[in-house]
């Protein structure tokens, strides 16, 4: 199947008759790097790939009408992608914890798109790169919807008649790998402000053994290890809840529970009815599409140690499975390289596109200023609430 695939002759362009040339806005055309379009018009070698890069860095970073940051997105029309990548440069004392907290992230998120940066000090005038850029999970989008893997939580609300669909994602800590959460589907079955939390005689027991007991019963407050807000799913004593410790967000961190930032916690608590069904999956390879170039992200199995070879069978299978019956030119390397390095930014995979990090650096970049959380946000309620 990857040879046949890899065959450069076997090209899938959605939305081109047969015949015509392919969109430079989606294909770094062979041609154009010989300093000719295929229309016979001679431009300079540069010029003719600087605007190769413009056009296909618009896709990279998503199209004009893609909102900036938001917890909240427009469906695509076309696709199965929302959001944009981003670039900064560190202007404060923050540190990454605090860049992926303030832009919705979870710490493996920021941390494997910036594998050279040091998460406590990386430093003023230092790059980064933010990639809130999502592939939505597989369909149906209806109720909420979590891939262990990618560490992420996505509600597809019912849109109101008339009006288009959106989705609201979130990043999550999930359960540790002898503390798994539960897969398969359910249903949200409570909501509880405040909640208490009834320990569980098997966690009673191992913080005792670890020397840390906890009372039978945590009481409501800032350092319920359920947060202000929780959401009851159907699975036994599984629920997606806010956390007294936020800095776990995107981790293994939990004993079967969703953990949300406490903010987004607040923001998704008053939207969910009972009922919702609720969709828990663990897919970590994940294919998209946007203006007709494919896309793979790599999260890595939530098992922390996934075998390399493993991921990039994993990864062959997923676009090969995204395609279906349809054709498309892959490079097919750079799968296998996405799939092992587990890299979270979204990476083009047809054949003469840019590598990401080939236009990295083109990305426009802005001051990020805020300043650190601080010791204080380390609780369960919002940032500025304590």
């Amino acid at each position: 199947m990857i040879s046949k695939g890899a065959d450069a002759n076997m090209t899938w362009e959605p939305g081109r008759a047969a015949g015509d040339p392919p969109a430079t806005s989606r294909r770094r055309d062979p041609e154009d790097e010989r300093g000719s379009t295929r229309r016979g018009a001679a431009w300079p070698r540069g010029l003719a790939m600087t605007a190769v890069r413009i056009a296909f860095l618009s896709i990279l970073i998503g199209h004009p009408s893609v909102p900036g940051f938001a917890a909240e997105f427009l469906l695509p029309e076309d696709g199965t992608i929302v959001g944009e990548v981003r670039a900064i440069t560190v202007e404060s004392d923050a540190t990454l914890y605090d860049i992926a907290r303030h832009y919705d992230l979870g710490f493996e998120e920021i941390t494997r798109s910036n594998p050279d940066v040091n998460v406590w000090v990386p430093g003023r005038g230092r790059r980064i790169i933010v990639p809130t850029e999502f592939i939505l999970p597989p369909r149906p989008w209806t109720g909420i919807v979590i891939n262990l893997s990618a560490r992420r939580l996505y509600y597809f609300p019912k849109p109101p008649r008339g009006q288009k669909g959106t989705v609201f994602t979130f990043p999550i800590g999930i359960g540790r790998l002898d503390w798994p959460t539960p897969l398969g589907n359910t249903r949200i079955i409570d909501k509880i402000r405040n909640p208490s939390w009834v320990v569980p005689r098997n966690i009673l027991k191992e913080h005792e053994l670890m020397g840390n007991p906890l009372p039978p019963v945590v009481p409501p407050g800032p350092n319920n290890p359920m947060g202000l807000l929780a959401l009851e799913t159907g699975f036994p004593e599984v629920f997606i809840h806010g956390t007294n410790e936020p800095w776990g967000v995107g981790g293994l961190v939990s004993h079967g529970c969703i953990h949300l930032y406490p903010e987004d916690a607040e923001a998704i608590f008053d939207k969910v009815s009972t009922g919702t069904p609720v969709r828990i999956i663990d897919q970590p390879e994940l294919v998209g599409e946007r203006n007709g170039v494919l896309f793979l992200a790599a999260f890595g199995f939530s098992d922390p140690t996934d075998d390399p070879a493993l991921a990039a069978n994993r990864a062959v299978a997923a676009v090969v499975g995204y395609l279906g019956d349809r054709t498309a030119a892959i490079d097919w390397n750079r799968v296998i390289s996405t799939a092992q390095l587990a890299t979270t930014v979204l990476t083009p995979i047809n054949l003469s596109t840019f590598d990401f990090w080939e236009l990295a650096s083109d990305i426009p970049v802005q001051p990020y200023t805020a300043p650190a959380y601080g010791a204080d946000a380390n609780a369960a309620a919002p940032p500025g609430a304590q």
